[in-house]
């Protein structure tokens, strides 16, 4: 079985950005989204960072709390061969009701794709007064969107309280 990461979070977040499960790049280095063709990283440099690139997993998370937002995934555990969400398999989910106990703040959910979404319903309830939105994913599997359209797209989902996001 392999095993996804302990949720990214402070006392602060406020938009909590949902995966499914971290592919095989990112359970190699221990870090989200570390696929080098990843959009992940390279929006939020783009929105909170002037688009320069930080190389330190630890400065990327200071940037992420730093704007109140947080990284979890739908699935704590799966059965899968290489990392396309297709092929999860007898999954396990994250306990999304005591996080959310634990992180009062928390008022949006955004999913990085379908699947993270798809997980995540399929196990909680959205009626909780939270906003949830799905967001294209930003894997290199999927290639149906361009780099600038995800842009778009990701700026309006992590913004929140007039937050100022660079390049609008």
């Amino acid at each position: 079985m392999l095993r996804s990461f302990a949720a990214v979070t402070d006392d602060n977040t406020e938009i909590l950005t949902v995966g499914t499960m971290p592919g095989t790049a990112s359970l190699a280095a221990g870090e989200y989204y570390a696929h080098k063709r990843n959009h992940f990283w390279p929006i939020i440099f783009a929105l909170f960072n002037g688009g320069r690139t930080l190389t330190s997993y630890e400065e990327k998370i200071a940037l992420l709390l730093s704007h109140k937002i947080g990284l979890w995934d739908s699935l704590e555990y799966c059965d899968r061969q290489g990392s396309l969400d297709k092929d999860i398999r007898r999954e396990r989910p994250n306990n999304f009701k005591a996080l959310f106990q634990s992180r009062p703040k928390i008022k949006r959910v955004v999913f990085n794709g379908l699947a993270a979404r798809n997980y995540f319903l399929k196990y909680n309830s959205v009626s909780d007064g939270r906003e949830y939105v799905l967001m294209p994913s930003t894997s290199p599997a999927n290639a149906s969107k361009s780099f600038e359209d995800k842009l778009l797209l990701w700026r309006r989902a992590l913004d929140i309280g007039g937050r100022v996001i660079a390049n609008k």
